[in-house]
């Protein structure tokens, strides 16, 4: 009887090939596909298909002879970048620039989105949050003329009060140690109030029997803060703080460039400034290529590093 039920039972359950599988899931979630499919075709071809042109970082890149065509050339690109003598001060001045924007970025939010939680008028808070975060549909040239609105040495605001109380003016874009204050908090006034709606959403997560039974227990509203808000939009913080760790190396030029001018140049000049003037307006093409390849390879270490860092520590993280 054993001998019979061995025998017939590699026949009665046979495994499905892993393609019929895959073909059924297919058909299944068709619909899903199909919706997902335009952002899949934009990381393709916008993202990953130029990765193709990666190589002339290697080469002598020739627009004559072509990516392929064009002379190997090794590691000599990256060997000029490592010792020219202004490479450490880009370097400096990208780090720093983009830690203390991370100083003031990622805590800046989670205190305004935690105001507007306190805020018990919906009218009054819906009108606080769009105040708030309209300054980030402004683009970056109209967000650099109002700095200069305020600042300009002839006829700005705040010179413009200097001189009516007696005072000389001052030029503060001239002096290099303005310039990372200037361009940090400026880079804040226009995207704190956007970045706090994501911390909003999760604390309005939060379930509010957590904070009645606290408020029963005789719990201040500081200590609801500290010991419900906070914690339950924890993972949220982490996620965020980890995804702008890894960006840490990618100062945007846009903004640097229209506020840069050659008295601050040398704490404004950042490793993107510097790629786009040797690339585009020096026609380095290669030399750029293994500048911007340098700065994308530590921002993908960076990455790696602070998320296997928050995964062991608080088990949040993108992977």
């Amino acid at each position: 009887m054993d001998a019979r039920l061995n025998s017939a039972s590699p026949h009665t359950v046979p495994k499905p090939s892993k393609w019929k599988h895959v073909k059924r899931q297919l058909k299944r979630n068709i619909g899903l596909y199909i919706i997902i499919s335009p952002a899949v075709l934009y990381f393709l071809i916008w993202h990953y298909w130029p990765m193709y042109g990666v190589q002339i970082a290697f080469k002598d890149f020739m627009p004559g002879l072509g990516i392929w065509n064009s002379p190997w050339i090794g590691f000599e690109h990256f060997e000029r970048l490592f010792d020219a003598y202004y490479f450490w001060t880009i370097l400096k001045n990208t780090i720093g620039i983009s830690l203390y924007g991370l100083l003031i970025g990622i805590p800046a939010p989670i205190l305004l989105a935690l105001l507007f939680n306190e805020i018990r008028s919906r009218k009054l808070r819906s009108f606080a949050q769009s105040v708030s975060y309209a300054p980030h549909f402004i683009s970056v040239v109209v967000a650099v003329g109002i700095l200069f609105f305020f600042i300009s040495p002839t006829n700005g605001v705040f010179n413009s009060v200097l001189t009516s109380l007696g005072r000389e003016p001052v030029d503060y874009l001239a002096e290099p140690s303005n310039f990372w204050h200037l361009y940090v908090w400026s880079g804040i006034w226009q995207g704190v109030g956007w970045s706090s709606l994501i911390y909003s959403a999760a604390i309005s997560g939060i379930s509010p029997d957590l904070y009645e039974a606290a408020y029963m227990d005789g719990a201040s509203k500081f200590r609801r803060i500290w010991h419900i808000t906070i914690p339950g939009i924890v993972p949220t913080i982490m996620i965020l703080s980890i995804l702008s760790a890894g960006s840490i190396m990618s100062v945007g030029f846009e903004k640097i460039l229209l506020m840069q001018n050659p008295m601050n140049l040398e704490t404004s000049e950042v490793i993107s400034t510097y790629m786009y003037k040797s690339g585009l307006l020096n026609t380095q093409y290669s030399f750029s290529a293994a500048v911007g390849l340098f700065n994308n390879v530590i921002n993908f270490i960076i990455l790696i590093i602070v998320n296997a860092v928050a995964r062991k520590a608080g088990e949040t993280s993108l992977w």
